[in-house]
């Protein structure tokens, strides 16, 4: 009988990490399931309720971020590490259902143990493990899990089948390692054996690990297999680093095809019976290869269209730049010659203007002339902002570039900047603790879709309370992107020689060399808790003692001498929630940290500011932590303003 894989009668299989063996059955599995025998914990404890929610995020997550993400939660004993996989490619619906599945089904067949993992199959590979120890950079060779179906090839089909075998594992190996691959850590292929019937190969490696060590991890898989069940129709071989696949038909996404097994046939017989009439093997073939042929040829005009569709957007779209240029003389028209009247904000980007286009109220930002970005690459920049879609963004409805003109068209957005509510000792009282706390989490969920929910990864790099526009309800919406990066696929962090931005919000490895990624962003959105809740710029220097520290020193320093609260600025004395403040200090802290390493992930800070149940670990010392003036003990000089400095980069 063909392994098949299905949704029910999971077969629950306990490993030892002491002690491994694999485990070897001819009835059809669903799932693999290794659960840790060396720590176990009681439930309804932290570390539980720690389990529950790192593994109830960890669908959206995967999915969104192309099929692959870690992260953990807790501190000490209590802190749990957690990594879900689905293979490469795969449609994120999909990715996403898989990665429930298996976190519900870990949680299920490891109720109290402290490490556990899963592998299931719902039309799609996917990985979901956790533990009380750090693994993301561990390459780990056992335990081994091992399934074979325990029918043969058949004898007529063996010379072909151990004539292609060597050929196909050793090349898939050599393109899931090879750092020139497009697909680095995967390979899925298939080859025909007979010409109704195909061999379905899948490896993939997680990629943390080196991809010497995934070469290692998979051509061990692949050892396995020969040394024990050579010539059988089909294995499933994981470790925690790596999986290995083969089967006679299409058991995963990863093939394209929603065909069937293919049916046995008997080889002894060439000629089947139909209402008494005879049919030669020969017709039946006839028939099967052209449809076969045609269904693979659909799959792969299919899955090219996909890939194109889920392309970060380097190139161009002509169509969209169309519908979304603006004529100049348009433009010059809605805004009155840019006239000085109509202007609403200006900075080191140029100048905005409020106008009206087509009935309907817009931002219109004139960017400097000084820019060094070409106007191929200021359009294409343009196209791929405009799709981003979310309620805490400014919608880009559109630009116009003409000679040296370069114009961005965004949605109006009623009320002015948050900075205009918070600094100006006449209007901060207009928020007061509730709308600020949604305020802050409202930037933090507009961060997470430009670091990992939308199809782009975007840096900001200028996040500061100038760029926090509020709505009419005061809701939050992240602006001006002009000095934002778009990464690639593979990209976790870049440098560059022209640093862009505002002193007093960039993070230190930035502003000192050059060193950007989604951390950067979360500094910043650091610094403007901190504003949000003292009311005070973080230029603004606090006098304390007979020299001046900054707003992060300070609250470094109120919160190392156990006293964070006072810092709460007087706008909010009356209203605000102490639990709460404290919750969102501490956070802040944790992303002011100054190793880049240390600050968490956007998708860790929402949990924390959402989660009742989370426990935060202890912050570290922030960066930039500095005093100046007279302090014989002054750790760090810094001159700050709020000068932002515009250059829009192409990728």
């Amino acid at each position: 009988m063909i392994l098949k894989m299905k949704l029910k009668n999971l077969l629950p299989v306990f490993w030892n990490f002491l002690f491994c063996f694999p485990v070897v059955s001819a009835q059809p599995v669903l799932s693999a399931k290794l659960c840790g025998k060396t720590g176990f914990f009681k439930p309804n404890q932290q570390y539980d309720k720690n389990r529950g929610l790192i593994l109830s995020s960890l669908a959206s997550n995967v999915s969104a971020r192309g099929g692959f993400y870690n992260t953990s939660v807790g501190q000490g004993s209590d802190r749990v590490y957690a990594m879900g996989m689905c293979i490469q490619g795969a449609e994120p619906e999909v990715c996403s259902n898989c990665i429930e599945l298996a976190s519900n089904e870990v949680i299920e067949k490891c109720p109290n143990q402290t490490e556990g993992l899963v592998w299931p199959e719902n039309g799609i590979l996917c990985m979901v493990r956790y533990s009380n120890r750090s693994f993301f950079r561990s390459f780990e060779i056992q335990p081994q899990y091992l399934q074979y179906n325990r029918d043969d090839i058949r004898s007529s089909n063996i010379t072909m089948y151990n004539g292609l075998w060597e050929n196909i594992t050793s090349r898939m190996i050599a393109g899931a390692t090879s750092s020139s691959s497009e697909r680095k850590y995967y390979a899925a292929e298939s080859v025909p054996l007979t010409s109704v019937q195909n061999i379905y190969v899948l490896m993939q490696c997680t990629p943390v690990i080196s991809l010497r060590d995934c070469n290692i991890c998979l051509s061990q898989n692949v050892r396995d297999y020969q040394s024990c069940c050579h010539g059988k129709q089909g294995v499933f071989v994981f470790r925690p680093s790596c999986v290995f696949r083969f089967e006679l038909y299409a058991f995963s996404q990863a093939f394209n095809l929603s065909l069937p097994p293919p049916p046995t046939v008997n080889q002894r017989k060439n000629t089947t019976k139909r209402g008494g009439e005879s049919i030669s093997a020969g017709l039946i073939v006839a028939i099967v290869v052209p449809i076969v042929i045609i269904l693979s040829v659909l799959g792969l005009a299919y899955f090219i269209c996909r890939r194109r569709k889920s392309n970060q957007g380097s190139n161009l779209d002509i169509t969209d730049a169309n519908s979304l240029q603006f004529d100049f003389k348009t433009i010059e028209a809605a805004t009155d010659q840019f006239s000085e009247r109509n202007i609403v904000g200006q900075g080191g980007f140029g100048e905005v203007f409020k106008a009206v286009l087509n009935g309907t109220e817009v931002a219109i930002k004139r960017l400097s002339k000084a820019s060094g970005q070409g106007a191929r690459e200021f359009k294409n920049e343009a196209v791929l902002v405009a799709k981003l879609q979310h309620r805490n963004l400014v919608r880009l409805l559109g630009f116009c570039v003409e000679g040296e003109e370069k114009i961005l068209v965004y949605e109006f957005v009623a009320n002015k900047s948050l900075d205009y509510f918070l600094f100006d000792p006449s209007k901060h009282g207009q928020l007061d603790w509730t709308t600020r706390y949604d305020i802050i989490e409202g930037i933090g969920r507009g961060l997470l879709y430009l670091h990992q929910d939308s199809r782009l990864t975007i840096i900001h790099r200028d996040l500061k309370a100038s760029n926090i526009l509020l709505d009419s309800y005061m809701n939050p919406k992240i602006a001006d992107f002009g000095m934002a990066r778009i990464m690639g696929m593979d990209q976790t962090q870049c440098d560059t020689s022209r640093i862009a931005g505002t002193f007093g919000y960039m993070a230190p490895e930035y502003a000192m060399h050059g060193h950007f990624s989604i951390k950067s962003d979360v500094y910043s959105f650091g610094v403007i808790i901190l504003e949000i809740i003292s009311g005070k710029k973080n230029n603004c220097f606090c006098e304390k003692e007979g020299y001046a520290i900054s707003l992060i020193a300070h609250a470094w320093e109120l919160w190392t001498n156990g006293s964070p609260l006072e810092i709460v600025g007087p706008a909010i004395e009356e209203s605000y929630q102490h639990n709460k403040v404290i919750k969102c200090i501490h956070i802040a802290l944790l992303c002011l940290q100054k190793d880049h390493a240390d600050r968490p992930e956007m998708s860790t800070v929402i949990l924390m500011l959402t989660s009742n149940i989370i426990t935060l670990p202890a912050p570290r010392e922030p960066g930039f932590f500095f005093r100046s003036g007279n302090n014989p003990d002054s750790s760090f000089l810094w001159s700050v303003d709020d000068a932002s400095f515009t250059h829009l980069e192409p990728r």
